[in-house]
């Protein structure tokens, strides 16, 4: 796609640099905004020459610079990530159930997927699940933290606000040492996915079931146990922004998810019942 009406670029080296001019907009790797017109852009301004790590062991949990390319967390996660960090299992399935090649995998970022915040961004259904968070960079020079699935409030929407950045995705300890999985659905077999629930079991038994894709914003669902078929059937069912376009009507993306979803639980409750045999 030939962006037009860009006239400027420039690479960030300080925080100061992501001061932006009117027309400015802050580019990692730049799949999407490559793909379509850009009107009101006038010019790029590249995160990526910042260094920041891809990757962090810190004493909280794992960092992802949000400048890490999806390639990269994939390659980390199955050949360098501490063996009993067992949820990062959830990543090669989030990266398959993106609606792009493994090449853009090596050019689009995990941040860029989060700030992008389509209905079914598949770092989102998994940083979600994982209870991550967003380190972010306000213009005042300061700092804030939210909620992955918090930060995401409608299909194409989050809270930043105008002049912050994401500077990285921090995925805490507890959650990096429990079962995971995923399921998803789309109407045609290489289409995007029409519904994606993803769910992890902790250590403790508690449960996280999180249903993308199929409603507007990520709706994270916890239990104190893997819950039984109809609580969360009803669980997932009640959300109120499942929604109707090309790719699926409203009530076959609430139908599907609660399919979805009880899979995962049959899965889970199989699981245990297998270990305390």
């Amino acid at each position: 796609m030939d962006i037009t009406t860009v006239t400027s670029f420039r690479p960030a080296r300080t925080r100061a640099d992501l001061a932006l001019a009117p027309g400015e907009v802050v580019m990692a790797g730049g799949t999407w905004l490559m793909s379509e017109p850009q009107p009101t852009t006038t010019g790029f301004v590249d995160l990526t020459t910042l260094g920041w790590p891809d990757v962090e062991i810190t004493p909280d949990g794992l960092r992802i610079g949000a400048t890490c390319t999806i390639a990269r967390l994939l390659a980390w996660a199955e050949t360098e990530a501490p063996a009993e960090w067992t949820s990062l299992a959830l990543a090669r399935p989030s990266a398959d159930a993106l609606l792009a090649s493994f090449k853009i995998w090596n050019t689009a970022t995990v941040g860029g997927n989060v700030c992008q915040a389509f209905a079914a961004g598949a770092m989102i259904a998994m940083l979600s699940t994982l209870d991550a968070t967003a380190l972010i960079w306000t213009p005042d020079g300061g700092e804030r933290v939210i909620a992955v699935a918090d930060l995401v409030i409608d299909n194409q929407a989050t809270s930043l606000a105008p002049g912050e950045v994401v500077r990285a995705l921090d995925i805490p300890l507890h959650a990096l040492r429990s079962r995971v999985g995923l399921q998803k659905i789309a109407l045609a077999e290489l289409g995007r996915s029409g519904a994606v629930v993803t769910a992890r079991v902790d250590p403790d038994g508690s449960a996280v079931f999180v249903v993308t894709a199929a409603v507007r914003r990520p709706r994270v669902l916890r239990f104190a146990r893997v819950p039984g078929a109809g609580e969360l059937r009803d669980a997932v069912a009640s959300a109120t922004d499942f929604y109707t376009d090309p790719l699926g009507s409203a009530d076959w993306r609430r139908g599907v998810s609660v399919v979805l979803a009880e899979r995962l639980r049959a899965a889970f409750a199989r699981e245990s019942a297998e270990g305390t045999a």
